[in-house]
């Protein structure tokens, strides 16, 4: 491989006008299609297999006219007189009616006008009752409901509806935006007026602050890793490149298939990531070979024959960790990570022939602007002497004792991961200064926490011959669910007009981010078999809370078929890199302590509610293996950069505690620059104020910082001492079995040993390039 690639990279060098318009013929081509052929990406969202869809599908056949729990754009807007005061006065009475007046001018509001909680529960109230009952539910049912939209102080009362939409991504942020207005304006009556619900979800992208940020930050660091303008510019330069190719083409695949329009979002996180790290680790080689000859097409050619190969296997590991997103059965996130996977193989291209071809543009100017001279100290041998040599000798003096403190520290960490509790994030979680966030604590403090934790039973009564019977087997079902402990309340809240099916809401006495809520579900469904029998019904327990519930579920059960994917893939494409079984085993090894010390710092902070940062909450479902994804590639790239100089060092002739010296000596700089970059990018997150994408830039920040700095920086050269010669023990039989890849460089050497030393024709004789 190393031979394969040593010639593309000196190939791009010297036809650089050839490879640089094909990349741009590459974007304008894919941005064609993307313009002319692309169509709005879809939000379906579906999980095949969970139980809470097979209740949506049953609900479907049942009531064809009704929207599922995945489609329904509900809203709950929740007004309060001040306090000390009530709705039923006529002044804040009146505020509400010009509330609802106004609202009805609002696109996308439903034809069905909303009622005022006060005139529903006044002299409206046997009117709004029969209006109900009329569509199906039983008087007792209509006039607890009605009673249920004002507070028992009068204090506080709800307005309900749905958006006159298909699906809730429809509803437009214009739409949203009207709302928000109309509220501002019945604020100045003195009323306190707060929103929240599936159809006010703002379905923004998070990040692009973010991203401005980690890329402002990364051009600084690289400037001090190059000391020049024009070098610390190219992987910006190169990463924005390969993101917008991976971004546009996602667009275009649009004409092809159903795609999610979350789908950008991890390909452009994880690209722009990954596409600074390559090209900085290709552009810090060639750095380093210009320091053993004046033949800067040689030296390009060396660098992507040697780190080039690097970037190769590391790419895959990445590869691997994202496609395996598809073990989890969701559709959503499989798009997601395939597509991001696409971006990664992009940002792979990008660095073995667009860098090499930019270079050969810029030739003696690629490491212009210089502010500071590459003139590093000196051993005694000549060997470059830095801080990565002063800390490989560090660690290497006592072994034993860095090792220990790192299973110590992180293991300490590790330990909260035992109160780790995952859910969907809800408005009950939002951040304290959002109207959702208000509106649901307004609701729980005056209606019951498990008024926005509502289940819903679809019940299928067309097994039930008599068609008298019926109501009867719905009332059962109803008897059967108030029978369980935690639920406040139950009733029949709808029946079809073939009086075959009805609906069933059942309220909880818990939060939709509570564990007992999740028991009350479980409960449910595990007695679920029994009133079937009892009534000769079929139900199915669905709604929102249960949907987020099943998803949980399924992340959570996915995860370790996850992990043993995508870490086993891992380890056997690591020991073709290496030639070893122990340094792969102590990667992955390293990589799962650092997640279990991530998981358990993010509980502590976010969940137990550490330092005060936010209130204590569930960690979201979809974290752990977004988490190990990222930071699994990440870090398997640190490792192999890392290693593969070690390994490179020995295959040479040194010592395994040479070879670490010398792989700290080359690498350390390099490595330690792409963790503080990609620390930046994702830490930038924590600025924002939800804190969902606080805790997921906090954890994924601290997972690249453990990974980086304590496991491969501290951890793995420990080991590597410890081990000695035996690290790079692989027995006879499977070496025999493994290709030789020839990451090091090896076959360059004997290569470069029988072809003729020159200077390229580009070099300029009075100014040589010393960089």
């Amino acid at each position: 491989m190393a031979t394969l690639l040593y010639r593309l990279g000196k190939t791009a060098y010297r036809r650089w006008p050839f490879f640089i318009a094909g990349w741009l013929l590459v974007i304008v081509g894919v941005g064609t299609i993307a313009g002319t052929m692309s169509k709005p990406m879809s939000d379906a969202f579906s999980i095949p297999g969970i139980p809470s869809e097979k209740a949506a599908d049953m609900q479907k056949e049942l009531f064809p006219g009704a929207q599922t729990g995945f489609d329904e754009a509900s809203a709950n807007m929740v007004v309060a007189a001040p306090k000390g005061h009530t709705l039923k006065e006529a002044k804040y009475s009146g505020a509400v009616d010009d509330l609802i007046k106004q609202m009805g001018a609002v696109p996308q509001m439903p034809k069905a006008p909303m009622l005022n909680p006060v005139t529903a529960n006044g002299p409206g109230f046997e009117q709004t009752v029969s209006a109900m009952v009329k569509q199906g539910m039983s008087k007792p049912n209509a006039e607890a409901a009605v009673r249920g939209t004002l507070s028992k102080d009068s204090r506080v009362g709800t307005l309900q509806w749905s958006f006159d939409v298909k699906t809730v991504t429809d509803v437009k942020p214009a739409t949203q935006d009207k709302v928000l207005d109309v509220m501002d304006q019945a604020r100045k009556s003195g009323l306190t007026v707060e929103v929240n619900g599936s159809g006010m979800q703002k379905f923004t992208e998070p990040g692009g602050s973010s991203e401005l940020i980690g890329i402002g930050v990364a051009l600084i660091v690289l400037f001090l890793t190059f000391g020049a303008l024009v070098s610390a510019g190219l992987p910006i330069i190169t990463a924005v490149y390969g993101v917008a190719l991976g971004t546009i083409g996602v667009t275009a695949m649009t004409a092809f298939m159903d795609i999610g329009s979350s789908t950008p979002i991890l390909a452009s996180m994880i690209g722009l990531a990954v596409g600074i790290d390559y090209t900085l680790f290709i552009l810090a080689r060639y750095r380093s070979e210009m320091e053993k000859t004046e033949d800067r097409l040689e030296a390009v050619g060396r660098a992507v024959g040697t780190a080039g190969s690097a970037v190769v296997f590391a790419g895959l590991t990445v590869l691997i960790a994202l496609s395996a997103l598809a073990v989890v059965g969701i559709p959503f996130l499989t798009a997601m990570g395939l597509a991001a996977a696409a971006t990664v193989l992009i940002a792979v291209l990008v660095a073995l022939t667009l860098l090499p071809a930019i270079l050969g543009l810029l030739k003696s100017k690629a490491f212009g602007g210089q502010l500071r001279k590459f003139n590093p100290k000196r051993d005694a041998d000549g060997k470059i002497l830095n801080n990565g040599v002063r800390w490989a000798r560090l660690v290497g003096k006592q072994p034993v004792v860095v090792g220990l403190l790192v299973l110590i520290g992180l293991g300490s960490l590790a330990i909260p991961v035992k109160d780790l509790h995952l859910a969907l994030p809800t408005d009950s979680t939002a951040a304290a200064s959002t109207t959702q966030r208000k509106a649901s604590d307004l609701m729980a403090d005056n209606f019951g926490a498990g008024r926005e934790a509502p289940f819903l039973v679809v019940v299928d009564g067309r097994k039930v011959s008599d068609a008298a019977a019926r109501p009867a087997a719905y009332n059962e079902v109803v008897t059967w669910a108030k029978g369980h402990e935690g639920v406040v309340d139950a009733r029949v809240v709808g029946k079809n007009l073939q009086g075959t099916g009805a609906m069933v809401s059942i309220t909880p006495s818990t939060g939709p981010d509570d564990t007992k809520t999740e028991d009350l579900l479980a409960s449910l469904r595990d007695d679920q078999s029994a009133i079937e029998s009892k009534s000769g019904t079929a139900v199915g327990v669905t709604g929102i809370n249960a949907i987020q519930t099943d998803v949980s579920e399924r992340l959570t059960s996915a995860l370790p078929v996850y992990l043993a994917v995508v870490i086993g893939l891992a380890f056997i494409l690591l020991m073709l890199v290496f030639r070893s079984i122990l340094v792969p085993l102590t990667a992955t090894l390293g990589f799962l302590l650092s997640v279990l010390a991530t998981l358990g710092a993010t509980v502590a902070v976010f969940q137990n509610g550490l330092f005060g940062l936010v209130d204590g909450q569930p960690l979201v479902s979809f974290m752990p293996i977004f988490l190990i994804g990222i930071v699994f590639g990440l870090a398997m790239d640190y490792q192999v950069f890392l290693v593969t100089r070690i390994r490179e060092a020995h295959v040479h002739g040194a010592t395994t505690r040479e070879a670490v010296v010398d792989g700290f000596r080359n690498s350390a700089r390099v490595v330690s620059a792409a963790a503080v970059i990609m620390i930046s990018v994702f830490a930038a997150f924590m600025l924002m104020p939800d804190a969902l994408i606080k805790s997921i830039g906090f954890a994924l920040a601290v997972a690249v910082f453990f990974d980086a700095f304590i496991i491969r920086m501290a951890l793995i050269p420990a080991l590597m001492y410890l081990m000695g010669e035996k690290a790079w023990w692989l027995p006879k039989w499977l070496d025999r079995i493994l290709p030789n890849v020839d990451v090091e460089g090896e076959s360059l050497t004997k290569l470069q040993a029988s072809q003729p030393k020159h200077v390229s024709d580009d070099v300029d004789e009075d100014e040589l390039v010393r960089v």
